[in-house]
């Protein structure tokens, strides 16, 4: 399965509009993921996520706090951002926990909480980026347990969701005329030195999804593609997308790289990605992406099978 992909909570949607109910969540059986700038708070030295008891947030304001679900014990999980929060409340309360980004463990943490600590990220990033009204700049505040905000403007009254930006990616293929198979990966100048991902970009407006495909493989890289086959998808809240993967076969090979997009652009063979390093490796040699990613599972997937 892919990583962030097994959420393990009910999200309870068809209650978390009762407040009643969200507060009654709030018990002593309750478990609190906290994030700070972003960060997930990790057991020192270990990929293992904490998660607060009541007791230990209850000083805190919780009005603000984000319901993800209940688990499977039927308690409520909740996430609460303490960025504001001064570094003398913030040190008792997180002891010799450490904060840090949960890419930066990827793999090793359990399934089950790196995707409920994702949402929780994401859902943390989306509150402090949505403070006000889109519509008419009025102050906002939290509603539906956190899964919405409403304008404060009593002319206005604007809600406003959390947004998903849905984003293609796509690992291209073509059989050359020496009879080997290559697909084409891409990477970009701010990346680790000799990484090579696949190519990926935002939906527009108006396009489906097939098209976005097309066109994004077009403006990288200058490649045309057809019979364009959707194969599996992931919650990337890093901060706010969906990740649509396709396979897609090429009908020209000469790449023409778009400088601002990708620094370059080049075909590799199966037996080629086998001698490819990892992502977090030091050292000029080529690598392949993150082991978390949509991106690595769709190489991995087109390398490993017929």
């Amino acid at each position: 399965m892919l990583h962030y992909s097994k959420m393990p909570l009910d999200r309870g949607a068809n209650f978390r509009k009762d407040p009643a109910w969200v507060n009654s969540q709030k018990s002593d059986n309750s478990a609190w993921l906290i994030v700070n700038n972003d960060q997930t708070l990790f057991t020192k030295d270990k990929p293992e996520v904490v998660y607060l008891s009541y007791q230990q947030v209850m000083h805190l304001d919780l009005t603000q706090a984000i319901f993800l679900g209940q688990n499977e014990n039927k308690n409520g999980v909740f996430a609460l951002d303490v960025s504001d929060l001064p570094a003398a409340e913030l040190t008792p309360l997180i002891g010799d926990a450490q904060f840090f980004d949960i890419r930066q463990y990827g793999p090793q943490v359990a399934l089950e909480d790196a995707s409920t600590a994702a949402l929780a990220r994401g859902l943390c990033y989306w509150h402090s980026t949505h403070r006000f009204c889109g519509r008419c700049g009025s102050k906002n505040h939290l509603i539906e347990a956190g899964h919405s905000r409403l304008c404060e403007n009593q002319s206005c009254k604007h809600p406003t969701f959390p947004r998903t930006d849905p984003a293609v990616i796509m690992v291209v293929t073509k059989m050359f005329d020496d009879g080997i198979e290559r697909c084409l990966l891409g990477r970009q100048a701010t990346w680790r030195k000799g990484m090579y991902s696949s190519l990926a970009g935002f939906v527009d407006p108006g396009e489906t999804l097939e098209q976005a495909v097309e066109r994004e493989v077009k403006e990288e890289a200058g490649i045309e593609v057809n019979e364009v086959s959707y194969v599996a998808s992931q919650p990337w809240p890093f901060p706010s997308s969906i990740m649509l993967g396709f396979f897609a076969k090429a009908v020209s090979s000469d790449t023409h790289v778009d400088k601002d997009e990708l620094e370059d652009a080049k075909w590799f063979s199966k037996a080629e990605l086998t001698e490819f390093g990892n992502w977090h490796e030091e050292g000029d040699h080529l690598k392949l992406p993150r082991t978390d990613s949509i991106s690595r599972f769709l190489i991995e997937h087109w390398r490993t099978n017929p």
